[in-house]
């Protein structure tokens, strides 16, 4: 069929059309003031698609969001850690000058001081992990709070969910935070019973259009957050899903969590408080009565931790720069565990920067992580950091999804971030640094083991052409990621 040739005003209206698309489009993005190259790359991208883009877009773009602090919670979790406080900025003179500034950077940029611990445990595996909340579950006397990004109708799943509904039966007070596009597997079925024992569940940015004529697909809870009675918490890279659990599928993703314990605990109940207050729109004023269970006097422990949570309501990357900052304070190593390496130009400076001036720098990666764009985008990097003195490692035996880094022996970092733009910048995330070396030294330790099951990447390594071309394709995207 030989289509009819239009005519010159067609043509003209079509290219003036297309012209005040063009326009339209970039007038927009480019007031969401993001980063120039993201921007740049969003108009280029959609300039590609005519009018399609606009719907691509307002979907899936970048979105402005606010997301208020509840600033009496907060106040009421600072002034029940007065003598602590006091006590950690005394103990904080002796510190290396670095770790000062590193805490005072954290707190600058998402507003949540160094506490402190009465013991850490670090757990390797989501057998271990999941027995551990388990334990920690059946323990509560007033009240379970839970936020995952990830909740599968699984085994591990349908187990957790049975002893909810058992310790609600029991009289204790459980919520339940899902984000709606991880756990969308999530069914009236399998809520039911949650719902019949009295558990609260809500879910983080419902991605359907009903409540909000946009719905939001990007910006989700990335986060996995435990509390118990504000006494134990757990945070780090294990959702709830036979994905984790060695026990069920013998190709289940490594990965390690931390527990908790001791008074830094009320700033991971402070972080899933404010999130249930903007998911649920309920007023915690509400709560004042049950605030002295949520946010218990705890003894004060001797190991400083600082929670450090990042999102898109804050324009201040605090997890980010907590990488960053961290990794110019290593004098003697910073080692990295990632699923998903995709740096920004101020993380890909620190880790080259500290290798050139002699600091032992390594990065393990999944030799396949579960999005080949992702892996494809990880590979670019590979030879300028090997070129900096960056030893690279990729894990062979299973899905790596471990999220930590180590410097030195007086910092850990342990957290559900990923090393790339979407954690950094679109996802709500939290971290666990902890000061000093009880973290510091079994996680360098755990990363020694994982490098066991790894093989060293070369500098020379043998590449075809198209694999070369496919990792840089995937790097010009990497923006977007």
């Amino acid at each position: 069929m030989i289509l009819p040739e239009l005519s010159q005003e067609w043509k003209t209206g079509l290219s003036l059309a297309w012209s005040g698309y063009i326009a339209v489009l970039s007038v927009w993005i480019v007031m969401q003031k993001r980063a120039p190259v993201s921007t740049m790359s969003w108009i280029l991208s959609l300039a590609l698609l005519p009018f399609a883009g606009f719907i691509v877009y307002y979907f899936l773009g970048p979105q402005r969001l606010r997301k208020q602090r509840v600033k009496r919670l907060r106040s009421r979790a600072k002034a029940h850690t007065q003598p602590e406080l006091a006590r950690l900025r005394d103990a904080a003179q002796n510190a290396p000058p670095a770790l000062q500034q590193m805490a005072r950077l954290g707190t600058a940029a998402c507003g949540l001081p160094v506490s402190s611990a009465t013991g850490v445990e670090l757990l390797s595996g989501g057998a271990r992990t999941f027995d551990a909340i388990f334990e920690a579950v059946r323990a509560a006397r007033d009240h379970i709070h839970l936020e995952y990004y990830i909740f599968e109708p699984d085994r591990i799943g349908t187990a957790l969910r049975d002893l909810l509904v058992e310790r609600a039966g029991q009289g204790v007070a459980v919520r339940l935070l899902l984000d709606a596009l991880g756990s969308k597997r999530i069914g009236r079925k399998f809520m039911a019973p949650l719902l019949a024992a009295g558990v609260q569940v809500a879910l983080f940015h419902d991605t359907r259009i009903g409540r909000r004529l946009r719905p939001v697909t990007n910006y989700r809870t990335h986060r996995k957050i435990v509390v118990c009675d504000g006494r134990v918490g757990f945070t780090g890279g294990v959702n709830i899903t036979d994905e984790e659990d060695k026990r069920t599928r013998p190709d289940a993703y490594h990965d390690v969590h931390l527990r908790i314990e001791g008074s830094a605990v009320r700033w991971l109940q402070t972080t899933f408080l404010e999130d249930w207050a903007y998911a649920t729109g309920e007023d915690l004023r509400n709560m004042d009565p049950l605030m002295d269970a949520m946010l218990p006097q705890v003894e004060a422990g001797n190991i400083p931790v600082q929670i450090v949570t990042s999102g898109p309501d804050n324009a201040l990357e605090p997890i980010h720069r907590m990488h960053v900052e961290a990794i110019h304070s290593a004098s003697e190593r910073a080692w990295l565990t990632t699923p998903y390496f995709v740096p920004g130009e101020p993380a890909l400076m620190a880790l080259t920067s500290a290798a050139l001036r002699g600091v032992d720098v390594r990065l393990l990666v999944p030799r396949r992580s579960d999005s080949a764009i992702v892996s494809a985008a990880a590979r670019s990097y590979f030879d300028e950091l090997i070129a900096a003195g960056v030893k690279v490692w990729e894990y062979k035996a299973r899905m790596l999804h471990s999220k930590t880094l180590v410097v030195d022996d007086h910092c850990a970092m342990i957290g559900t971030a990923n090393f790339d733009n979407r954690s950094f910048r679109l996802n709500f995330e939290v971290s666990a640094v902890v000061y000093g070396p009880e973290l510091a030294r079994p996680l360098a330790a755990q990363f020694e083991t994982d490098l066991h099951s790894s093989g060293a990447v070369r500098a020379h390594r043998p590449q075809s052409f198209w694999r070369r071309l496919g990792d840089a394709i995937a790097r010009l995207l990497s923006p977007l990621l």
